[in-house]
């Protein structure tokens, strides 16, 4: 419809050098009256909002703008006001433009939404389910806790579970954002959506419907939209201070031109001001930018539930980590082997695993994990007995093997290992192996240390942001951690329900705080820090209690939130400077301020000014869309 208005419009044609034939002298009235009640209608009822609400805003300057030029220009139509002031071209530029500006805004929103819907499309559409010991082809809906399901290779998980036969490497990257494939094995949980890459697999669905990781991340999506910003709150009362602004203006340009006896002038430069004031690229400045930088983190698998965090973590200046199951993996893992002559480490470790892998303990689960990532045969065993609190033992090869703790070397009267003692005082777990009852070595067991998190706390040294660990460890136990990754300060013996007091304290001392958690014991402390920072995408508490979520489990992730937080923060600077740049300039000219030298602001030139500060803004904000925050392969960086 803007084309015929622009193409009817006798100034439009003067300016081009055309003749508008008298026969199409009012297509640009009634396609023009057409655009403003149609087009113009968004920014017309939110206008009238605004004036009940009495905070006038960007829609009712805008709504100014239209009207002014949409009676302007049936007032020069009908021969009521000058000719010049026939704006029925500028009026189809407006609208078009501001539809165009807001359609862009709202595509990066549904992009943001889509880019986490589309999670659940991810899903299969089938999935084959063992009955009776025959596969069944069900839908993924029809599912229930405690099912079997079979994943051929290659094929998508239909529901969180526990691999429980088979191994398989599984790309993540829909939920972690990192490319490479992940090693699962029997026991591991996978993720619905998730894809077994090289080999089949046997799962027991252990969540299913709203409880599985994807319906937590797609919750995340009506909170991430529906959260408002400090910073949109700026740009807001930037558009009422330049909605009176612009009616100043135009006071001081009506009396002004009246003053010197220009009447017919005061009245074109007095809407021509109303009508260039416009600040839908003000408007589109903040919330095109949070939107795509929303969409970008979502797809790095970093989940906003609240903006103002995003744009808060640009300022941080101090990381808290919480150990166990952030920093650590919150599980055991054999992280030392003390063989005595003539066994070897292999030889230790090959005993205990044989001895261990029919218990489910998660410390024997440990054990025959250790064996397996050093590629250590494991005998078979027989005669496997467990004593509660005790230790296992078992026939290898023809000897008594037997694993256990404290108890254990007392039943047999054995001593242990003078380097216990070292290990004991690091908070570690031992376990001694014996064979035919004497003691041939012993075992060290502790929450491991994800690699991942040394590169973390480096690169925030590097950025000049202090890392602080917090754990219920002993003090022995937390520095021992904290000496290997590389952290200086620490908060140890605290209660989760101190955490918060903790946070608290860093805050007193001036410090901006970013709490990082699992979200299972954290909430205070994510409630209380200026952004908190769950590790687990889908726990309700994370969600209760945390503004980012990071869906997988690497601290690196923190580094991108701060680096996204911060490429999203200039491009806001840039956009309000140069939107509201715009009208502070472009105002004074419309008016006529430098009429004593014979300059005054054409509104065929305001009117494509606006046009090309609306572009400016959309396509500079398009720019963080090129933001890298893929995580680096651990074992690249060493």
């Amino acid at each position: 419809m803007a084309v015929p208005v622009v193409a009817a419009s006798p100034m439009f044609a003067m300016i081009i050098g055309y003749d508008v034939p008298g026969w199409a002298r009012y297509i640009a009235p009634a396609l023009g009256s057409v655009m403003y009640v149609w087009g113009g209608a968004p920014f017309l009822t939110g206008a009238w909002s605004e004036l009940r609400g009495r905070k006038p805003g960007m829609m009712l300057l805008i709504a100014l703008a239209i009207t002014v030029a949409f009676l302007a220009s049936w007032g020069a139509t009908l021969g009521l006001l000058h000719h010049e002031l026939e704006f029925w071209w500028e009026l189809a530029l407006l609208i078009v433009i501001m539809l165009l500006g807001h359609w862009i805004e709202m595509r990066s929103l549904a992009q943001t939404t889509s880019a986490l819907d589309s999670l659940a499309a991810l899903l299969p559409d089938e999935a084959e389910r063992i009955e009776h010991g025959e596969t069944v082809r069900v839908s993924p809906a029809e599912l229930r806790i405690g099912d079997i399901v079979v994943v051929r290779p290659g094929g998508r998980l239909p529901a969180d579970g526990r691999i429980t036969q088979g191994a398989a490497s599984i790309d993540e990257s829909m939920i972690t954002g990192e490319s490479r494939a992940v090693g699962r094995t029997v026991g591991d949980q996978v993720v619905a959506g998730t894809v077994a890459t090289d080999s089949g697999l046997r799962v027991e669905i252990t969540a299913v419907g709203s409880d599985t990781t994807l319906a937590g991340i797609r919750r995340l999506v009506a909170e991430a939209q529906a959260s408002s910003s400090r910073a949109q709150r700026i740009a807001d009362r930037a558009a009422a201070w330049l909605f009176w602004f612009a009616l100043g203006a135009a006071a001081i340009t009506a009396i002004a031109w009246s003053a010197v006896g220009m009447p017919d002038e005061a009245v074109v430069r007095t809407i021509t001001v109303l009508v260039i004031a416009c600040p839908h690229a003000l408007g589109l400045a903040i919330p095109l930018v949070v939107s795509i930088a929303t969409e970008r983190a979502a797809r790095a698998g970093i989940l906003v539930k609240d903006r103002l965090a995003l744009e808060t973590m640009r300022t941080i200046d101090t990381v808290l980590f919480d150990k166990t199951g952030t920093l650590t993996k919150g599980t055991p893992a054999v992280t030392a082997i003390e063989p005595l002559s003539p066994y070897t480490s292999d030889d230790l470790i090959s005993l205990a695993a044989a001895t261990e892998q029919d218990s489910e303990h998660p410390l024997a689960k440990a054990i025959v994990n250790a064996a397996h990532d050093r590629n250590v045969k494991v005998p078979t065993a027989s005669d496997f007995r467990s004593s509660p609190a005790v230790g296992v033992s078992a026939l290898v090869d023809g000897r008594s093997v037997k694993v256990g703790g404290p108890h254990l070397l007392s039943e047999t009267r054995s001593s242990e290992l003078p380097i216990a003692e070292a290990w004991r005082t690091e908070g570690a777990i031992i376990l001694h192996v014996l064979v035919d009852d004497q003691v041939v070595g012993a075992l060290r067991l502790a929450d491991e240390i994800r690699a991942e998190s040394i590169s973390a706390v480096e690169s925030l040294h590097a950025r000049g942001i202090e890392v602080v660990m917090i754990t219920g460890d002993a003090q022995a136990v937390a520095e021992s951690v904290a000496g290997r990754i590389g952290i200086e300060r620490v908060f140890a013996g605290v209660r989760p329900e101190d955490k918060a007091a903790r946070v608290r304290s860093l805050q007193s001392e001036g410090r901006r705080v970013a709490m990082v958690g699992d979200g299972v014991n954290d909430a205070p402390a994510l409630a209380q820090a200026d952004v908190g920072l769950a590790i687990g995408a889908g726990t309700d508490v994370a969600i209760a209690s945390a503004g980012v979520i990071l869906a997988g489990d690497d601290p690196r992730a923190v580094l991108s939130v701060i680096d996204l937080s911060r490429a999203g923060y200039r491009k806001m600077t840039q956009n309000l400077w140069w939107a509201a740049g715009y009208n502070l300039l472009s105002v004074p000219l419309a008016a006529g301020v430098l009429a004593p030298i014979g300059f005054v602001l054409p509104m065929s030139v305001g009117a494509v000014l606006m046009s090309l500060s609306t572009i400016v803004v959309a396509l500079n904000a398009q720019m963080l869309r090129r933001l890298d925050l893929r995580l680096p392969n651990i074992a690249a960086d060493g």
